[in-house]
């Protein structure tokens, strides 16, 4: 008797600490794409454009040289 009282007490001040100490779950999930990435929360979405890509021209280099007695153009 003794101890179903004591199990009893044990599981009701579980249930009380349970039910006093419950917060509000902040879940975000975010995904990056390959034009656009965003995020999804609680109070919302947000969703962002990525800038274009500049992709960088190769340098070409002309020299002029001279090969068997003839001016010509060399470029790299």
């Amino acid at each position: 008797m003794r101890s179903s009282l004591l199990a009893a007490a044990t599981v009701l001040a579980f249930a009380g600490t349970l039910t006093a100490a419950s917060t509000d779950a902040q879940a975000a999930v975010c995904a990056d794409g390959v034009v656009r990435a965003g995020c999804v929360g609680a109070r919302g979405a947000v969703v962002v454009r990525k800038p274009a890509v500049v992709v960088p021209k190769p340098v070409v280099v002309c020299r002029t040289v001279v090969v068997n007695g003839v001016r010509v153009r060399r470029c790299t």
